[in-house]
């Protein structure tokens, strides 16, 4: 147990002993709904007092276990000090139906609203946000912490143009090296290194059925318990990255039959070179940014190598670096999030495809305005 994760102990057994009950209404005006989720949902509200604006995250008890809600809290409060993370107030108490804290409120939505379907968002944005969730992502792994659900409905918006965004919600956040047990989805986001654990959650619906469960089932419920580690942050960060440039993801899900994926893996192991074996446990290598960087962008440009995967020709060779340091299959190998900063600055998109993501961009604009004017003048009818 690290020196932090000890102190998150302490603090959640210190603030367990001080939790108040308290009317939500008695100190506060809420002013309308910022977000919910499974996890409850999120308010924006007005201290009566301070006349401090703020978001009220509610957790419904019933749902909700004491600990976990706790433990969020004084992550927040206490370890999310970079500016790139939505920090906890210091307000915390419970009411008959759900417990709540304050945290800094972000405005202007989530990265979700502005990501355009098929489109994306300007790559300039797209850049200043990856920088500040680099920070973000390297002050909680130095913390010895992995967030594991970075995903735009996550990245929260100070301002219109993403000169500040926030990582937030931290109820998924376990240590490094941390044993859970492995989780295999139906997303892009999903880890590779997941599809160990392919059909176990099937599987468990077997408890119910008593004696009549069968060898098959038997082996589904099987499972695969894994170390947390900080290559999973990267995997979404590559993830993210990709839709925020191109509104869509790079391919349906992360498994050994999907099509899409499979073309990326053809391309990543072309490109990595026959001595590079791809497997996903494989040891590091002492090779420095740098060094990978030079050696890839070369090698995505030989043309003795496989066709660059279809759903990333878009992309520049610096930008298929990248894309090929975050998305290695291999955990081991796969880059950290402060060597995306390395990338920053240089074109990512091929001017070709800039040029009509623009066009594209311009239309939705239109749309919008279109739209905004026809729901304007229907309020000034009634």
């Amino acid at each position: 147990m690290t020196a932090a994760t000890k102190l998150l102990d302490e603090l959640c057994h210190l603030t367990a002993q001080s939790l108040t009950a308290m009317e939500t209404s008695e100190h506060f005006k809420v002013l309308k709904l910022l977000g919910e989720g499974s996890y409850g949902k999120v308010m924006l509200a007005v201290h009566k007092k301070r006349g401090t604006p703020m978001a009220l995250k509610f957790f419904p008890r019933e749902s909700t276990s004491l600990p976990s809600f706790l433990r969020e809290y004084n992550f927040s409060l206490s370890f999310c000090t970079h500016p790139s993370l939505t920090r906890a107030l210091g307000i915390v108490y419970f009411t008959p139906s759900h417990y709540i804290f304050a945290q800094q409120a972000s405005l202007f939505g989530d990265l979700y609203d502005i990501i355009i379907p098929e489109v994306g968002m300007e790559e300039d944005s797209c850049q200043r946000v990856v920088s500040q969730l680099c920070g973000a992502l390297s002050h909680l792994h130095s913390l010895g912490f992995v967030h594991r659900d970075l995903k735009p409905e996550n990245v929260f918006l100070c301002d219109a143009a993403c000169r500040w965004v926030k990582l937030g919600d931290f109820g998924m956040v376990k240590a490094k090296g941390t044993k859970v047990p492995e989780v295999w989805y139906s997303s892009p986001y999903c880890t590779p290194e997941a599809e160990i654990a392919r059909g176990n959650e099937d599987g468990w619906s077997t408890v119910n059925k008593g004696n009549n469960v069968s060898k098959e089932d038997e082996k589904k419920k099987t499972r695969v318990w894994v170390s947390v580690e900080p290559s999973t942050d990267s995997w979404a960060l590559g993830i993210l990255t990709y839709a925020m440039l191109t509104g869509s993801h790079p391919w349906a899900e992360t498994a050994s039959d999907c099509h899409s994926y499979l073309k990326y893996r053809e391309w990543f192991e072309s490109a990595k070179g026959p001595e590079d074996e791809l497997d996903v446990w494989v040891e590091p290598q002492t090779e420095s940014v740098h060094d990978v960087l030079d050696l890839n962008a070369a090698r995505l440009g030989n043309k003795d190598h496989t066709p660059t995967a279809p759903q990333f020709a878009c992309f520049t060779p610096l930008a298929c670096t990248l894309f090929h340091s975050l998305l290695d299959p291999r955990p081991q190998l796969r880059g950290q999030p402060e060597e995306a900063l390395s990338y920053l600055g240089g074109e990512w998109m091929k001017e070709k495809e800039r040029e009509r993501l623009e066009k594209e961009r311009k239309k939705s604009r239109g749309k919008g305005a279109i739209r905004n004017m026809k729901e304007m003048e229907g309020r000034g009818q009634r």
